[in-house]
């Protein structure tokens, strides 16, 4: 119990700090046409926490983050992503309802990709905080610490979208969401301009 109890605490405050990940899967959430066209985000960015977890938890992203040259392409790649994705919400109109105005699949499957495993700070304090206190465990104690981790991830993101069609429920003429939107796109541009100067 107390490992469970622990997980589910850590995880919470990894991940309740608003982020660039949040941002775009509360969007989704907002933006699709119906509830079920925005999965794909959510599903994508807890499929991604998940990865990040199991390998905090296994030690296996310490040993990858030891190579300065990946850190540099890592933080690099992330940069243009997050440039490219501020662009996009920035541009977005969701004062028209219509499919063609929301972001398909396979956009939304990348943008999620993107802002999860392509965000350095994201994979360092997972694996500085959740990889750390897992060490704490051993055996079932340790599965069932990374466990609640991995369920508090799944139930954020699916909240999240659900947060966002809620929104676009009360905002039926999209002039909340449109200021949400020119909002996030300078949240994440001030994140990229942040990861530059790191990187630097």
């Amino acid at each position: 119990m107390e490992a469970f109890i622990h997980g589910i605490i850590l995880a919470f405050g990894l991940i309740l700090p608003l982020g660039v990940q949040n941002v775009f899967v509360f969007s989704q959430g907002a933006t699709q046409h119906r509830l079920v066209r925005a999965l794909p985000a959510s599903i994508t960015a807890a499929l991604c926490d998940t990865l990040l977890i199991l390998l905090a938890v296994f030690g296996l992203s310490i040993i990858v983050l030891q190579f300065e040259w990946l850190r540099f392409t890592l933080m690099t790649v992330g940069i243009l992503f997050l440039l490219y994705m501020g662009y996009a919400i920035w541009q977005s109109n969701p004062t028209k309802t219509e499919d063609s105005e929301a972001l398909p699949v396979k956009k939304q499957i990348l943008f999620a990709l993107s802002v999860s495993l392509l965000n350095p700070h994201a994979i360092l304090d997972t694996i500085g905080v959740i990889g750390t206190s897992a060490l704490k465990y051993n055996g079932t104690e340790q599965i069932i610490f990374t466990s609640a981790c991995i369920l508090i991830s799944w139930l954020w993101f699916f909240g999240l979208t659900f947060a966002g069609a809620s929104l676009k429920k009360i905002d039926s003429s999209g002039k909340l969401m449109n200021v949400f939107n020119k909002c996030s796109a300078i949240f994440i541009w001030a994140t990229a301009i942040y990861l530059l100067i790191g990187l630097l």
